[in-house]
């Protein structure tokens, strides 16, 4: 699977977040995209998840060298960042359920088993509005990183995580990128992006 940008360019009224993005994320490849706060990271993973349209240019994704209609892209991709809130009156269990009526996850995980992935006990049918935000990171990071999606996009996905969070989300994401694109943003944080191989540097793009 490819995603092509194409002289992509992003502004909010007169300002331009970024311009001049000719770029080709690849499956089984890792990139980092790396910025400081408010240089337009977030952004451009809008862009990449349909969340967000380009001022100006082209993003296409294409599987198997046949083009994917922008309506069917958000199957292909699981996100997650610091915008996206969970359903917090639902426990793990209900959010599960209803999670999996739009996005399968990988191995067909059961409700049980993606549980034991947070490495958080007895949670099953607890409200999620009583999660710390650590317990909350850790939810969207499984629900992204576990949907058996061929697009996996973080943003900053070590904010609200301890030293034993970190190295959970670390082990989880390692064990699966297998036949994925993996795009991270960071600032400059290495553990979030240890698993990429290219580096986009949005400042660039200025």
């Amino acid at each position: 699977m490819q995603i092509t940008l194409k002289n992509t360019e992003k502004r909010f009224n007169n300002d331009i977040i970024f311009k001049g993005v000719n770029y080709t994320f690849s499956t089984n490849n890792g990139y980092a995209v790396l910025g400081s706060n408010g240089s337009g990271k977030s952004t451009l993973l809008k862009l990449l998840s349909t969340n967000a349209m380009a001022t100006k240019g082209e993003i296409t994704y294409t599987i198997n060298n046949t083009v994917i209609e922008d309506s069917d892209v958000p199957m292909y991709v699981s996100i997650a960042a610091p915008y996206m809130d969970l359903i917090e009156e639902m426990t793990p269990t209900e959010l599960l359920n209803f999670y999996r009526k739009f996005k399968p996850l990988k191995n067909q995980l059961s409700n049980e088993v993606f549980i034991e992935n947070l490495n958080l006990k007895n949670i099953a049918n607890k409200q999620i509005s009583n999660f710390s935000s650590g317990m909350k990171q850790r939810m969207k990071l499984a629900l992204a990183i576990l949907s058996d999606t061929p697009i996996l996009l973080l943003d900053e996905p070590t904010s609200n995580l301890d030293a034993s969070g970190v190295e959970w989300y670390k082990q989880l994401l390692k064990d699966n990128i297998k036949d994925r694109i993996v795009v991270v943003c960071s600032n400059h944080q290495t553990d979030e992006y240890f698993t990429c191989n290219e580096t986009l540097l949005i400042e660039d793009y200025k």
